[in-house]
């Protein structure tokens, strides 16, 4: 376990904060520092075929160690962290033995992590968990898929007992902008298929994801002296008011569940002259997923058509597709890894992802990607947390998928 908690550690205190402003790959320098930490690491633990681009992208091998042919099996985690809260020197508290009662993350700001709020924490009774000083993210997501897929990978080269094939493992950049597939080369790389380790709670298994798109609402103004602007003044901040009152009311982050999509306002500046809304559309339909998108350009045309000018426009990139398409033709992927779970003791959560991984468009690239668990909780703030012995229970997961993809090609 302490070997697990240092070598985490050493990686959330990295800044790796990415940007979607950026046009770059990786999009922030920062990123570079762990990306080079972790290509020495894997030389040092023993892997093969370790290489780095000029994009951050890395890749290693751990050879097959039996004398058969099994397909070979990739894992695969980011480094990046969200844009959208601060990973600049992270503080990572320790918590043995939680007694699953409220913590007390940073007593000069009052900044308390409650099960009252975050219900998830009554399941970690008796867990030592790693939560942030309350000024930070944690960046579990995904520091905690990269520890431990290096950890697994130093335990198979250290207990060579266990039977497996060709293994390769490849980590990325950018993932939480939405670009961490986009330069992974896939015939490189040359996996049969693939495992992301970047879900949350123990036991998660997921090939569903939402399709997904990224929206900006820009909104024009006429800026004029306010004690002479009956007539002339456009204020381009109150029409921007009406065009999200203007998108159904309950269909947003925090009243959805389950397979229920949403339109998420994530970002919004402006002034008289000019307004800004930057939305995320979500759904796992398909057919809901591109109405989504009419109702935007719909909402655009009807307002401009009754302001009498083309005041808003619209512009809608898309990102991401649900992966189920490509993972359903080769189930037993999945299936591999829940009988690993069961293996283990660990009741096998199969669910749709409410957002999106690498394996998503790696899947749409031709590498197949469902995703497992990597024991983080509250991505993206001030509240995460994860259970070290979640860390332990997935790296026992990559290692059994590892052993049971051998067993079921030996004859």
């Amino acid at each position: 376990m302490q070997k697990i908690i240092d070598r985490f550690i050493s990686y959330v205190q990295i800044d790796t904060q990415s940007d979607s402003n950026s046009t770059t790959t990786p999009s922030t320098k920062k990123q570079w520092d762990l990306a080079n930490l972790l290509f020495e690491e894997l030389k040092e633990i023993g892997l093969h075929d370790v290489t780095i681009d000029e994009n951050a992208y890395i890749m290693a091998t751990l050879p097959s160690n039996i004398d058969f042919e099994v397909p070979t099996i990739g894992f695969i985690a980011h480094f990046d962290t969200s844009p959208d809260f601060t990973g600049t020197d992270v503080k990572p508290q320790i918590h043995k033995n939680y007694n699953g009662e409220d913590i007390l993350l940073n007593k000069e700001e009052n900044i308390v992590l409650s099960p009252d709020y975050f219900e998830d924490l009554l399941l970690y009774k008796g867990k030592t968990l790693i939560t942030t000083d309350g000024t930070t993210l944690l960046g579990a997501d995904d520091k905690a898929g990269i520890t431990e897929i290096v950890s697994a990978m130093e335990y198979l080269i250290q207990h060579p007992e266990i039977k497996h094939g060709k293994i390769r493992i490849g980590f990325t950049p950018d993932e939480e902008i939405g670009r961490g597939a986009h330069k992974f080369d896939v015939e490189k790389f040359g996996a049969d298929w693939a495992y992301t380790m970047d879900g949350s709670t123990i036991g998660e298994l997921e090939y569903e994801n939402f399709n997904a798109a990224g929206a900006v609402v820009t909104v024009k103004g006429k800026i004029v002296h306010p004690g002479y602007a009956k007539g002339k003044m456009i204020n381009s901040m109150l029409i921007a008011n009406d065009f999200i009152s203007g998108l159904p009311k309950n269909e947003i982050p925090q009243e959805t569940e389950g397979y229920e999509g949403f339109f998420h306002l994530h970002d919004m500046h402006g002034d008289v002259e000019k307004t800004t809304l930057e939305y995320i559309i979500r759904d796992h339909d398909m057919e809901i997923f591109l109405h989504r998108k009419k109702i935007f350009k719909d909402l655009v045309n009807k307002m401009n058509k009754k302001l009498g000018s083309d005041l808003i426009e619209v512009e809608i990139t898309d990102q991401y597709f649900n992966m189920r398409e490509k993972v359903e033709p080769v189930m037993h992927i999945v299936d591999i890894v829940e009988e690993a779970m069961n293996e283990l003791n660990i009741k096998p959560l199969i669910k749709a992802i409410r957002g999106g991984t690498d394996g998503s468009q790696l899947s749409y690239k031709g590498l197949p990607c469902p995703n497992i668990f990597a024991g983080g909780h509250n991505f993206h703030g001030r509240y995460e947390y994860v259970p070290v012995e979640s860390i332990q229970k997935a790296t026992e997961v990559i290692v059994k998928v590892a052993e049971l993809t051998a067993k079921k090609y030996a004859n």
